[in-house]
Order: C-alpha cells, then structure tokens, then sequence
C-alpha cells in the first residue's frame, strides 16, 4: 500500500462502525473506487483486438485465459477526451449480466477501506455525466473517491445517454 493510500485509508475508515472496501483507480485527475467484490481481475497493459463499429467507448476485446473480454475506456465513456497512445493503461476486470469487461483505467491504487458515516450523494458541483455513473462520494483527506456504478456504467441502451 502506498503512503498515500494508507494515509486516505487511515483517515477514512478510523470508525469501527460499517465500512466498504474499494478498489481505487484513476481516471483522468479523478480518484474512483470500485466495490471490491465486483472486481474480478487486475490487468497491466493486454493486446486489444478492435471491435468493428461499436460505440467509441468500447475499445475492443481481449483474451483473458480463454474467455472473450470486452475493453471499455473509462476515460472516453466519463467525457474525458482520450489518452496518447504511448500512454501506459491497466485494467480492471469486472462481471456484468454473466459477461466481463475490462475497464480501461489510467492507473490502478490500493484496496481502500472507508466508513460508510463518509458516504455521501453526488455533489450538484459533480459533472452530468459522472453523477449518472456514480453511487456517490467519500470524502478523503486528498480529495474525493467517486463511487462507480458498474452496472449503470456497463449499460448500453440508446436511451441511457439522454439521462
């Protein structure tokens, strides 16, 4: 666990009350957390396979130890405009409706474990499109921990982008 990490950690989860364990990733300057029971896997960079006329979010598929897996880039499916391609990614592996994605991350943290007395909804300051693919925030010593929906983010329906 990095210092930093550990300091969030320590700041975050002192209460013996309910706590939550998350997964911790960047996407773009965010910090963003993942429930760690829903990640199945953590991947460094993989060979992606591009996936003809699928929407820009879907980056493509990737062979994970005989399974077909679909790479969606956080960074284009939060608004965030796209990383070089020099730019070094890993992965988080995550099961939605019997299926796995990889979500494509700027970079993978630690384990965090927060109090739940921390919780709070998405601020009205957070942008449209990241309070529709968030449960909410905790509050950290460093900033805040927005709280991935995967299934909402996982989500492809026409009608979900006019939310």
């Amino acid at each position: 666990m990095t210092a930093k990490s550990k300091k969030s950690a320590k700041g975050a989860g002192q209460d013996t009350g309910a706590t939550r364990e998350f997964v911790t990733a960047s996407i773009g300057d965010q910090l963003c957390g993942i429930a760690v029971l829903q990640v199945q896997d953590v991947l460094a960079p993989q060979r992606i396979t591009p996936i003809p006329l699928a929407p820009p979010e879907v980056s493509g598929s990737l062979n994970l130890r005989g399974r077909i897996v679909t790479a969606i880039d956080l960074r284009i499916r939060m608004g965030l405009p796209p990383r070089d391609e020099d730019e070094r990614t890993m992965s988080i592996v995550v099961e939605h409706q019997h299926e796995l994605y990889s979500l494509i991350v700027d970079d993978v943290g630690d384990v965090l474990k927060v109090s739940e007395k921390n919780f709070e909804r998405n601020p009205a300051t957070l942008d449209s499109l990241w309070r529709t693919y968030s449960e909410g925030v905790y509050r950290l010593e460093e900033g805040l921990l927005v709280v991935l929906d995967v299934s909402t983010l996982l989500s492809f329906n026409s009608n979900e982008e006019a939310a």
